[in-house]
C-alpha cells in the first residue's frame, strides 16, 4: 500500500479525532496546571486521543472484514487484509504534512499532545493464495490453479484481470465474462481481437496452456482455436482491486501472455479464498474492540474531566 494511502482519509479521519476536543483539552490542561498535575492533565487526554485514534483504526477493519465476507462465494476472490501498526511509525514517514513544522515549540506541543502511540492502519494487502477448486462440469468455466496467473479481458475503461473464469457466449459468439467483458485471446495486442466461437462448434475443448480446441462439423477431429490469454503480473502489489471482482494494472501493454502455464482446469471454477469462520471471528474480535474504545473514551472525557473540574472547584 502506497505512503498517498497513510496520508489520504484514514490519516485526516484520523485527526479530526485528535482535534475534535481541542478547546476542552486545553481547559483540562489549565485546570491541571492549577492543581500542579500538568503530567496526568496531559496523559487525560491523550488517552482520549488513543481511543479515538483506536476506535477510527477498528471501524476501518470492520470495513475489510465485511467486504470479505460479502465476497465469501464470489468466484476467484481474494482475501484483503489490514496491518495495524502505531503513530510513531506514521509520524516518520509523514512529518512533513504535519499542520506545525518540526523542531519547533508549537511541533513539539502538537507532538507531546496529539501524536502517542495511537493504533494505526500503516498497511493493506490481498492475500493471493488459491482458493478451493470446484467441478461445475461446464465447457466454458476456467480455473486457473498457480497463484499469480490472470485472465485478461477488456472493459469500457481498459484492460482488466480477474481469477474469475466463470465464462459464457454473447449473441454474437463470443466468449466474455459474466459482466460482460469481453475474454481476451493471447495475440489480442497484435490482431485486436476477442475469442469468438461459430454457431457449428458443439464441442469445446481447453488444454492446460489455454489452447482452445473446437470440433470440426461432422468428424471426430479438433480444429485449433484462439489460446487464452494468461498473464502474470511481475508485482502482485501493485495491482488495484476494482468492482465486479477486477484488477487493473499500471500498464497494460506489458502485460505478456505465459504460453505454458500449465495452470488452466476446463469445467472448474476457483472460489473464493476467504475463510468464513476465521472472518466471523474477527469480526467478533472487533466490535467488542469498537465497545471497549467507546468505554475507554468515555471514562476519559466525562469521567476524568469531570473530576478535574471538580477539585479545581474546590480549589478556587
Amino acid at each position: 500500500m502506497s505512503l498517498s494511502f497513510l496520508k489520504g482519509g484514514l490519516y485526516r479521519n484520523t485527526l479530526k479525532y485528535y482535534f475534535f476536543n481541542e478547546q476542552l483539552f486545553f481547559g483540562t490542561h489549565f485546570a491541571s496546571k492549577v492543581l500542579n498535575r500538568s503530567t496526568e492533565g496531559q496523559q487525560m487526554q491523550t488517552g482520549y486521543y488513543n481511543s479515538a485514534a483506536g476506535m477510527v483504526t477498528q471501524f476501518n477493519r470492520l470495513d475489510t472484514i465485511a467486504n470479505n465476507l460479502a465476497n465469501v462465494n464470489t468466484n476467484g476472490f481474494k482475501e484483503d487484509q489490514l496491518i495495524i501498526g502505531d503513530f510513531m511509525r506514521l509520524y516518520k514517514e509523514a512529518r512533513d504534512e504535519l499542520p506545525h513544522a518540526n523542531n519547533t515549540r508549537e511541533g513539539a506541543a502538537f507532538f507531546n499532545r496529539t501524536m502517542t502511540r495511537a493504533p494505526q492502519i500503516v498497511d493493506a494487502y490481498t492475500d493471493y493464495s488459491l482458493g478451493g477448486m470446484q467441478k461445475s462440469d461446464n465447457s466454458l468455466d476456467f480455473a486457473l490453479s498457480r497463484k499469480g496467473l490472470f485472465f485478461v479481458v477488456k472493459t469500457p475503461q481498459g484492460i482488466r484481470l480477474t481469477r474469475d473464469g466463470a465464462f459464457t457466449l454473447n449473441d454474437e459468439g463470443k466468449l466474455i465474462t459474466k459482466q460482460g467483458y469481453e475474454v481476451l485471446a493471447n495475440d489480442y495486442f497484435q490482431t485486436k481481437e476477442g475469442i469468438t466461437f461459430a454457431e457449428t462448434d458443439a464441442t469445446i475443448k481447453v488444454d492446460k496452456n489455454g489452447q482452445i480446441f473446437t470440433n470440426i462439423p461432422n468428424t471426430a477431429t479438433f480444429a485449433q482455436n484462439k489460446k487464452l490469454f494468461i498473464a502474470q503480473p511481475d508485482n502482485l502489489k501493485n495491482l488495484i482491486k476494482e468492482g465486479d471482482n477486477l484488477y487493473r494494472v499500471a500498464d497494460s501493454n506489458s502485460l505478456k501472455s505465459i504460453e505454458q502455464s500449465g495452470a488452466v482446469r476446463q469445467g472448474f471454477v476457483e472460489k473464493s479464498n476467504v475463510n468464513a469462520v476465521k472472518m466471523m471471528t474477527q469480526l467478533i474480535e472487533t466490535n467488542r474492540l469498537v465497545g471497549m474504545y467507546q468505554k475507554a473514551m468515555d471514562t476519559q472525557m466525562n469521567d476524568m474531566n469531570r473530576d478535574a473540574i471538580e477539585k479545581l472547584a474546590k480549589k478556587t
